[in-house]
């Protein structure tokens, strides 16, 4: 089966719509030597035809295609989910279960439950090592906690998020307790390699000590308005907490900062993947490969 590259909204309905073509789709993703038993992997199986499902000739487990997987036991079609999939990966600044509701004709809560699975698988895959490279930039950020007739200097109910980008590469990003030394530290070390060439931050006195016999640190002071000095600067990290930002005042307009980090996933997922043309397969693979999640989970 092709690979779904150029997709765009028009052709993934003309593609998908109808629940046979989007599980025989899945099928071909999760199985593509055939289908296997999730229990007890047993390639001996019998088709149900009649009711999309397999049983295991083994261990007798009856189970469909989503069974496991982020899908399971989901009661909304599978053509919606793959549009909800094609909205969250082509919307820049994100879009809200609102809007998710309205657009799918579906409730609130089924909208925040799905959103939020997707986000989930996002983030299935995490990162192992250092994986930054060349020229960083590292940066941190407030999100959260506006009130009204309170000055921008107000930290109060704010969240910090440190950020780290690959000039022309690669994003990290994660939430953090605070900005003293050893978090940033902390940050750099397990997210950019020991052998890049540079380290770029602004004037923040936590960042120093970064440097080392690889890697030298250099930086610009935002606070006497130097924003660059030759190529040293921290724009292609602020252009992300441009995005984080509008994303979450003008898409989501507030976020809670149990479901952050779900968030930072989805725009890491889809900044990293931005040149990927074949996005909407990849994120399909990686619902089929993450474990199902609860509602309650999520709530509770």
């Amino acid at each position: 089966m092709p690979a779904t590259a150029s997709l765009n909204l028009m052709s993934l309905i003309d593609r998908f719509g109808d629940e046979d073509t989007c599980h025989e789709y899945l099928e071909k993703l999760r199985w593509p030597s055939g289908a296997a038993c999730p229990r007890c992997g047993d390639c001996s199986v019998s088709e149900i035809s009649t009711r999309d499902q397999f049983d295991c000739n083994g261990c007798r487990y009856r189970f469909s295609v989503t069974s496991g997987t982020i899908f399971d036991n989901t009661k909304l079609p599978l053509r919606k989910w793959f549009v909800a999939i094609y909205l969250m990966i082509e919307s820049k600044n994100g879009i809200s279960a609102n809007q998710m509701k309205r657009t799918l004709g579906i409730s609130y809560k089924t909208a925040w439950y799905l959103c939020h699975r997707i986000r989930e698988a996002m983030g299935n895959d995490p990162f192992v090592g250092p994986t930054l490279f060349g020229i960083v930039e590292v940066d941190e950020t407030l999100v959260g906690g506006k009130r009204r007739g309170v000055g921008t200097g107000n930290r109060e109910g704010k969240t910090w998020v440190a950020g780290a980008v690959q000039r022309n590469g690669q994003i990290r990003l994660e939430k953090i307790p605070n900005i003293r030394k050893s978090t940033l530290h902390d940050f750099i070390k397990r997210h950019v390699h020991d052998e890049c060439e540079a380290i770029y931050t602004d004037e923040l006195k936590s960042y120093l000590g970064t440097a080392d016999e690889n890697t030298r640190h250099e930086t610009v002071n935002h606070r006497i308005e130097e924003w660059m000095i030759g190529d040293v600067h921290t724009n292609s990290v602020e252009g992300v907490w441009s995005l984080l930002k509008r994303s979450i005042v003008g898409s989501f307009h507030k976020i809670s900062v149990k479901h952050l980090n779900r968030y930072l996933e989805e725009l890491e997922w889809r900044f990293n993947n931005r040149e990927n043309p074949f996005m909407f397969r990849d994120l399909l693979v990686r619902l089929i490969d993450a474990d199902a999640i609860r509602y309650q989970n999520l709530t509770a």
